[in-house]
């Protein structure tokens, strides 16, 4: 198992100037970070890479779909390729920063605006599974795992649930393409934030530690022990990562609805997080 925690909390997008935070994530015991993953090109992320790796640390990232033009369910064949050239940049960043995993909701926009009043279609399934399996095997040729985020119901109508997420994955049927579980998310829209784990955890390529408020983990009331129980029992022993949000992040406000601080202070977020996980993994031996 490795912790990792999402630069989110900071920013958007990581520069020189937040470099001086992976020391002290390495100081708390982190094995790695999580890069948001929403601009740039390869030559800044190599120089990202060089970053952690002076810092002893890994990495993962994580991005969405920017717009209606770059939307892999999108009825015109040319929002969808737009949608493959996208995901086609982000491995590229991806292979720039040796990250080991690409995670995110990347099937559709996020927000309102771009709901259609009912759940996916049959055609929309189809149309993802085409860029999903395109965007795998890029995937594959950087060496990196997709890991398709299921979202809350304000947030997206394509993918709510695990089981979902899990047929959808079966649906693309390519290894580099998997799923991801967020202790967020599965809070609002699961039956069994827990069971849906057992049932699902073959397609589980990455996990989110995030608290109902998305504040720091262990400060709410989700159940994170059962949940990382679940996961440890099963065999699961890749990321678990913190994600966690405060007021930085303005491009995403009106998505994320984060109008206030969550945590007392970052460093009470990442320090009582990996506690929390720890303490988890643990118990749960």
């Amino acid at each position: 198992m490795k912790v990792g925690f999402n630069l989110l909390l900071w920013t958007p997008f990581v520069t020189e100037e937040h470099f001086g935070i992976l020391p002290k994530l390495k100081a708390t015991g982190y094995d790695g970070v999580e890069v948001p993953l929403f601009a740039g090109d390869v030559p800044h992320y190599k120089k990202v890479a060089k970053a952690l790796k002076d810092n002893g640390l890994k990495c993962t990232t994580c991005t969405v779909m920017p717009d209606e033009e770059h939307n892999p369910i999108s009825a015109d064949p040319k929002h969808r390729q737009g949608a493959v050239d996208y995901l086609k940049w982000a491995v590229d960043c991806n292979a720039a920063l040796g990250s080991e995993v690409l995670c995110g909701p990347m099937y559709q926009p996020l927000g309102s605006r771009f709901f259609s009043g009912k759940g996916p279609t049959a055609e929309e399934k189809d149309r993802a599974a085409e860029v999903h399996r395109k965007a795998g095997d890029f995937a594959k040729g950087a060496n990196l795992q997709l890991a398709l985020e299921c979202l809350n119901r304000f947030e997206c109508y394509f993918l709510n649930i695990l089981d979902d997420a899990a047929a959808h994955a079966k649906r693309v049927n390519h290894p580099n393409v998997g799923i991801m579980y967020d202790s967020f998310h599965a809070n609002v829209e699961e039956k069994d934030p827990v069971g849906c784990i057992t049932r699902n955890l073959r397609s589980i390529r990455h996990v989110h530690i995030s608290e109902n408020d998305r504040g720091t983990p262990g400060k709410g009331h989700v159940a994170f022990k059962p949940i990382i129980k679940a996961l440890r029992k099963g065999g699961y022993d890749q990321w678990l990562t913190i994600e966690a949000f405060g007021t930085s992040l303005p491009e995403l406000a009106a998505t994320t609805c984060v109008w206030r601080e969550l945590s007392a202070s970052p460093e009470e977020c990442y320090q009582f997080g990996f506690k929390t996980i720890k303490e988890g993994w643990d118990a749960a031996a």
